[in-house]
C-alpha cells in the first residue's frame, strides 16, 4: 500500500499527450542519470573496505540523529497526525539500533568463510565462501514507517558495500522532500539519493537494471515491481503484508491477550503490515473477549481526537476502512465500536471497532484491513484454526498465545507464516538478530541481521586449487592407472 502503480494519479483532465509524454521522458532522464553515477561510482571501488562501510553506517545513523526533530515534524505532516511517540519508538530507536548492532558484528560479516572439501577428490585444496557487494540497489518504501523501513534497508545495503537509490511513497512527500536536501549534506550521491513520487516515478524506477530492488508495499504493486524486474533479470526482495492472525488458547489469560494484541492494533492506527489482522478466541470467551477490549480502550484510547492517536494516512485510505464496516454491517456483521466517539473524516481519526459474526463474503474476511478494525473468530479446535489460516494465503505473520508448548509448536508447524511472535504480537520484526520477510503471497527474501547483509552480498564461492593435483593423472588418453582409479572412487563414493 505505498506506491502509485501507474503514471495516472497527480496528472490533471485534459493534459496533452506530449506533456504526458515529455514528463515520462524526464522523469526517465533523471533516473538514469543518477543509476549511471551510481554505477560508475560501484566499477570503481567495487569492494570498500570494512573502515569506508562502518563509516557509511555512522554517518547514516548520524544524519537521523542530527535531524531527528525535523523527520518527525515531516512524518507528521505526511500523516497529518502521527503520535510523536509512535513516531521515537517505531522509526528512530528501531532504526538506530539496527545501525548499531550491524557496525558490532560487521568485521565478522564480512570475513571469508571457510566450507569444507572432499580430500578424496581435491587434497591440498580449499573452498571459501567471499562476501561481495552487488552494485547499485533500488529501495522502494512505504509510508507506513517510513523512515524504520529506509534505514533498516540501507544498513543491509551499506553493509554489504553497497551503493542505493530509494524511493518513496506519494504519501512521503514533506519526509521525501527533507530527505533529498539534508542526504547530500552526509552523502554524495554516488552513493545514496532519494526520489519523490511525482507520478510515474515508480514505474520507471523499478525498470532500472538494478542489482537487487527491495520493495515494501501491496501485493498488486509488488507483482507489477517484479515484472519489471524480471524485464532485467534484476533479484527481488519483496515484503508485502497480508491477514495476519492470532490466536488464544482458552487457557492462556485472555486479559493479558486483549492487552498485548490491542496495544499493537492501535499503535500507528492499526496500518502495519504485520499487525494482528484477525484473532480466533475460543467460542466460550467471546463474550469476556468483548468486555475486555472496551475496558481496555477506555483506559488507553479515551479521545481518539488527541495526538497520541494517529490518523488514518489519508481520504482514500479512512473511507476503505469506513466502506468495510459499511459492507460488514449490510451484510450482517455485529459491529461493536471500542470508543463512544464517532468517525473524524476531517483529522481521519478513526476508532477501535471489533466486527463479528462474519460470513465468507464480506471484504474484511478477504482483504487487509491495514487499520483500527479487528475482526474476531470463534473456534473450538485448534484444526479449525489450522484449516482456516491454510484455505487462505500464507500470512507475513501468526501470533499464538498460549503457555502450551506442545500447542505453539503444532501452530508452528502447521501454519506456514512470514514470522511469528508467540504470546505477543509484531515485535519479531523489532528482533535485530532475526531475518523479516514473507512466504509466498505475503512476499519473499529476508533482510534485518546478518540475513540482510548475505541478501544485499553476492556470496560468492571461490574454489582454491593445490599446487599438485591428482587430476592431472586422470587426463586422456585414460591409462590403465586412471581407469583403476576412476573404479576405485566409484565404489568409495556408491
Amino acid at each position: 500500500m505505498n506506491q502509485a502503480t501507474s503514471i495516472e494519479p497527480g496528472i490533471e483532465p485534459g493534459i496533452e499527450s506530449g506533456a504526458l509524454t515529455s514528463s515520462i521522458e524526464a522523469t526517465k532522464k533523471v533516473l538514469n542519470e543518477a543509476y549511471g553515477r551510481q554505477r560508475d561510482a560501484y566499477l570503481a571501488n567495487p569492494y570498500p573496505d570494512y573502515a569506508q562501510r562502518k563509516h557509511d553506517l555512522l554517518t547514516l545513523k548520524r544524519m537521523i540523529a542530527e535531524n531527528r526533530e525535523a523527520i518527525i515534524e515531516a512524518i507528521g505532516e505526511d500523516y497529518g497526525n502521527r503520535s510523536d511517540f509512535e513516531s521515537k519508538f517505531a522509526e528512530i530507536i528501531t532504526a538506530t539500533d539496527t545501525v548499531s548492532h550491524t557496525i558490532k558484528h560487521l568485521k565478522s560479516w564480512m570475513k571469508p568463510q571457510r566450507r569444507s572439501i572432499d580430500l578424496t577428490m581435491y587434497f591440498g585444496a580449499k573452498n571459501r565462501l567471499i562476501p561481495q557487494p552487488l552494485g547499485v540497489t533500488g529501495l522502494i518504501i512505504p509510508w507506513n514507517f517510513p523512515v524504520n523501513l529506509t534505514v533498516c534497508q540501507l544498513t543491509a545495503v551499506f553493509a554489504a558495500g553497497n551503493r542505493a537509490m530509494v524511493k518513496m511513497s506519494e504519501n512521503s512527500i514533506a519526509l521525501s522532500r527533507l530527505m533529498k536536501s539534508i542526504s547530500p549534506r552526509y552523502f554524495p550521491v554516488e552513493k545514496l539519493e532519494f526520489f519523490e513520487e511525482t507520478g510515474g516515478v515508480g514505474v520507471e524506477f523499478s525498470q532500472l537494471p538494478f542489482d537487487l530492488i527491495i520493495f515494501t508495499g501491496s501485493g498488486a504493486t509488488g507483482r507489477k515491481v517484479m515484472a519489471s524486474a524480471a524485464q532485467n533479470l534484476t533479484p527481488v526482495i519483496l515484503e508485502l503484508g497480508g491477514k495476519a492472525p492470532a490466536v488464544i488458547d482458552p487457557s492462556f489469560p485472555l486479559q493479558k491477550a486483549v492487552e498485548r494484541i490491542l496495544f499493537v492494533k492501535r499503535f500507528n492506527a492499526g496500518q502495519i503490515c504485520t499487525n494482528v489482522d484477525y484473532v480466533f478466541v475460543h467460542k466460550t470467551q467471546i463474550e469476556a473477549f468483548v468486555t475486555l477490549t472496551k475496558e481496555w480502550a477506555a483506559k488507553h484510547c479515551p479521545d481518539i481526537n488527541a495526538d497520541d492517536y494517529t490518523s488514518i494516512i489519508d481520504d482514500r485510505s479512512f473511507k476503505r476502512l469506513q466502506d468495510t464496516l459499511t459492507d460488514a454491517t449490510d451484510k450482517g456483521a455485529r459491529i461493536v465500536p471500542l470508543s463512544q466517539q464517532e468517525p473524524n473524516a476531517q483529522a481521519r481519526k478513526m476508532p477501535l471497532h471489533l466486527v463479528l459474526d462474519t460470513q465468507p463474503d464480506m471484504t474484511i474476511r478477504e482483504r487487509e484491513t491495514f487499520g483500527p478494525l479487528l475482526m474476531v473468530l470463534p473456534y473450538e479446535r485448534p484444526e479449525e484454526v489450522i484449516d482456516y489460516v491454510n484455505s487462505h494465503d500464507r500470512p507475513l505473520a501468526l501470533y499464538p498465545f498460549s503457555n502450551n508448548t506442545a500447542l505453539v509448536e503444532r501452530y508452528i508447524e502447521r501454519i506456514m507464516s512470514g514470522g511469528v511472535t508467540v504470546n505477543d504480537a509484531l515485535f519479531h520484526v523489532a528482533q535485530h538478530d532475526l531475518p523479516f520477510g514473507g512466504v509466498g503471497p505475503s512476499g519473499m527474501g529476508h533482510y534485518h541481521g546478518y540475513e540482510g547483509f548475505t541478501a544485499c552480498s553476492k556470496m560468492r564461492p571461490v574454489f582454491y586449487q593445490a599446487k599438485r593435483t591428482a587430476m592431472t593423472l586422470m587426463t586422456p588418453p585414460y591409462s590403465k592407472f586412471a581407469n583403476k582409479m576412476i573404479d576405485l572412487l566409484v565404489k568409495m563414493k556408491s
